[in-house]
């Protein structure tokens, strides 16, 4: 049975640095990158790699463009030299006069070649160091062919074709042909000559358009981003205590979303100093009185000459003193509470069993109401973790309240409480025969407001989100699978199954937000 994934989740937060006496810790920022030298980059990382390339394809190109006209002028020469090839005594011979051969080689650049030899690929007449082509199926009489062969240490191109020696009206039916072979093969010099010219005539322009291309570039990226910068001096140019909202029509609609946030940001930020403002204006109110009357009462006392009209000034002091003290400790709670953090709650021991069988029979007769049968597993052995009794408890009647909703009437959902294989880990399950969930929603279903399609079941879809959460700050696993024991095939039901720790160190989680 394959099942999901663990969701990830984080370490919970550690305890108070001041309250576990550790030293304060510190983070280094990480460094700021440059949206226009990663945008050039992206655009400018291709252009350099594609350049080599079309250099390469543009050499290629020229090579077989240079081969062209080279190979029709070998072709022609090798078939004026097969025209002079005769038989003799059952034997080629070449009837080609010193002239004929002077003409056959001419070439101002390149070395010409050529061999005539018989079928049995003895030399008849040319160049004896001639390679001959290995046979590898039978010759067809007249058909040129080109190779690149190695001659005298050097590359050679080599033209080359079979002509049979028998004239037409002789050949018997069914005998085989008496074959000649002619070669004609030249070095590459000149084909490498026109290949360069070629090369010369393409990429020497890419090396004026590139750099142009490169300005172009530049130009165009540092215009494209010129709002950015507008926008940039039209925030620096404002006041320290300007809140209002940032125009946003005059920018791109690129960095539309980005200057609505940044408004969001100032309308938070302007109402969390109103409120600041309001609490300095309430204390400064608050505070007027009983300082006014302390300084009243010490100018009095300073005045007086009696003691005991000297004691009664202090202890109206004393009385001024500890209700200011007692106002300024009211608006600091009120301002704690305006602005108050989650509260640190302590992990402790929790028995899963006794805990889970405390959840299961609460709900007991919502099962019996949707004629559900509700079943609970435990070992005969307590199984102790370390957690919030309270959360574990939410998260616990989170998925059996999912079960239950998801799982048809007579149906059934077992809770069940074990450890793994090596006793390290506390497993809770909870498997119902419902409708089951679909290998590629089993994310999902953990997200907010996410609801199955066509489930047609009530339900905020908060329920699986809270209990990721609650998981999250036990550093639990949550793994969903399709129920192993459903005896319907058409209901394959669900198997939640959250894993935690049997022992851990005792740690702080914060309370769900």
């Amino acid at each position: 049975m394959a099942g999901l994934p663990s969701l990830p989740l984080p370490e919970p937060p550690a305890a108070d640095a001041a309250d576990a006496g550790a030293a304060p810790f510190t983070t280094q920022e990480p460094a700021q990158r440059s949206l226009f030298g990663g945008i050039l980059d992206w655009m400018l990382v291709p252009l350099l790699l594609l350049w080599p390339l079309s250099i390469g394809v543009t050499y290629l190109a020229a090579k077989t463009i240079a081969n062209q006209p080279f190979d029709r002028a070998l072709e022609d020469r090798v078939m004026v030299l097969a025209q002079q090839v005769k038989e003799a005594d059952g034997r080629p011979l070449l009837a080609l006069s010193r002239a004929a051969e002077g003409i056959l080689r001419a070439d101002d650049i390149d070395n010409v070649y050529f061999q005539v030899s018989d079928a049995a690929d003895e030399f008849v007449a040319g160049d004896r160091e001639l390679p001959v082509p290995p046979r590898t199926e039978t010759p067809q009489p007249w058909s040129v062919q080109f190779r690149y062969d190695y001659l005298r240490g050097s590359e050679v191109r080599v033209a080359y074709l079979y002509l049979n020696l028998q004239p037409p009206g002789r050949r018997a039916a069914g005998a085989e042909p008496r074959l000649a072979l002619v070669q004609v093969g030249e070095t590459l010099d000149k084909r490498a000559q026109l290949s360069n010219q070629i090369i010369k005539g393409v990429i020497l322009p890419e090396f004026v358009i590139l750099p142009l291309a490169l300005a172009l570039v530049w130009f165009a990226l540092s215009r494209g981003l010129s709002p950015l910068a507008e926008l940039q001096q039209r925030i620096r140019a404002r006041r320290p205590d300007d809140l209002s909202p940032i125009e946003s029509g005059q920018v791109p609609e690129e960095i539309s979303p980005l200057v609505r946030s940044l408004n969001d940001m100032l309308a938070r930020l302007s109402q969390s100093i109103q409120s600041q403002k309001r609490f300095v204006a309430d204390a400064a109110h608050q505070m007027k009185t009983p300082l006014a009357g302390m300084r009243m009462q010490s100018e009095l006392a300073l005045r007086q000459n009696s003691r005991q009209d000297i004691q009664r000034s202090l202890e109206q002091l004393s009385k001024s003193s500890e209700t200011a003290t007692r106002l300024v400790n009211q608006l600091l709670a009120l301002a704690h509470a305006e602005n108050r953090a989650p509260l640190a709650r302590p992990l402790a021991p929790v028995e899963l069993s006794d805990l889970a069988r405390g959840v299961v029979q609460e709900w007991v007769q919502a099962s019996f109401a949707r004629e559900i049968d509700l079943g609970f597993e435990q070992p005969g052995h307590a199984i102790t973790v370390q957690g919030d009794a309270t959360l574990l408890r939410e998260l616990l009647n989170n998925l059996i309240d999912n079960a239950l909703h998801y799982t048809p009437p007579h149906g059934r959902v077992t809770v069940r409480v074990r450890a793994n294989e090596d006793g390290d880990r506390a497993i809770l399950e909870i498997e119902d025969t419902g409708v089951g969930i679909p290998p590629a929603e089993r994310r999902q279903v953990f997200e907010r407001f996410y609801r199955i399609l066509g489930s047609n079941v009530e339900g905020s879809g908060l329920g699986l989100a809270i209990v990721r959460e609650i998981a999250q700050q036990h550093d639990a696993e949550i793994d969903v699978f399709s129920n192993p024991h459903c005896p319907d095939p058409q209901l394959p039901g669900s198997l939640f199954r959250v894993t935690l720790r049997r022992s851990r160190p005792s740690a702080f989680i914060d309370d769900i937000g």
